[in-house]
This record gives C-alpha cells, structure tokens and sequence, in this order.
C-alpha cells in the first residue's frame, strides 16, 4: 500500500524526492518518523506555510481546516528543524510525530494541500491511511512490532 502519494506537479515550489514512514505502516497512539527530502526551487519561509487537511473517511468529512506549517507539527508532537527560513535547493526534514488514538477505526484518506507565505503552491499530498483494528494495538502489546490481534494463533 503507498501510505503518500505526491500531487504536486511541475508549477509547486518543492519538488519531492522521496518521503519514507517509519514504521512503514504507522499504528494509531505511537510514533512515526517522517522523513521527506526533495529540493526547493525557491527561498521559502516555512513558519509562513499554510497547510489545507482534509480528512474523510468515505465520504464522511471528518475534518477541513488550515493551520500554519509549524502549528500542524506541534498538534502531533514534531516541530521545524534548522533554519525556518530555507533557500532554494536541496531540502530535507525528519518529523518525529505522535498519531492520535482517538482517530475512528476506519480506512482514512488525508488530503493536504500547503501554500507558501507568497500563495504559490508549496506542495500536495494524498495520504490514504488503513486504521482498522488490525493497525491499532491489542491490550498488553508492545506496539508497532508486536503482532496484531488477527496474527495470534488460539
């Protein structure tokens, strides 16, 4: 399953490389390490992104609301590395963020739309989520390496 799908085309400002989950198949409630890299093509001030998050689960609208770059990772427990203020080429940034356990048990999809402080187009993402019971875990686990509740023989 591809977790993050790139939407961006040619006219956005970042050009994503690569963007890599660790675990590759996050569980609701633990961590997961977000690691994206590409290359910007213009200076951009990241404290002035505004990301656009939909969250729908069917077609159920769970949530549409904005928030600035920086206000986005702090709700899930990450923040911006190095300088904010980030000139054209290569770019990198490692997240360390917290998935809610409060997310419904559903298969999600999450839309995410950011726009520089200028209002050009900085990136866009699809990122279809699979939290059923099989990704949330178990009572007396030990998190995203132990065995989902399906996987245990009786």
């Amino acid at each position: 399953m591809c977790l993050v799908e790139d939407a961006s085309d040619d006219t956005y400002v970042l050009d994503i490389f690569d963007i890599t989950l660790t675990p590759a198949l996050p569980w609701l409630g633990h961590q997961v390490r977000w690691e994206m890299g590409g290359l910007l093509k213009e200076a951009v001030d990241l404290t002035r992104v505004t990301c656009n998050v939909i969250m729908k689960f069917g077609p159920v609208k769970m949530l549409d609301r904005s928030y600035r770059l920086p206000d986005l990772l702090a709700r899930m427990g990450g923040r911006l590395t190095g300088d904010p203020r980030q000139p054209a080429g290569p770019w990198k940034q490692v997240w360390h963020l917290r998935l809610p356990e409060t997310v419904p048990v559903a298969q999600h999809r999450i839309r995410l739309r950011a726009r520089t402080g200028t209002g050009k187009n900085f990136l866009a993402l699809d990122i279809p989520l699979d939290f059923s019971r099989r990704f949330r875990p178990t009572p007396g686990s030990s998190g995203p390496h132990a065995l989902p509740a399906w996987a245990h023989s009786s």
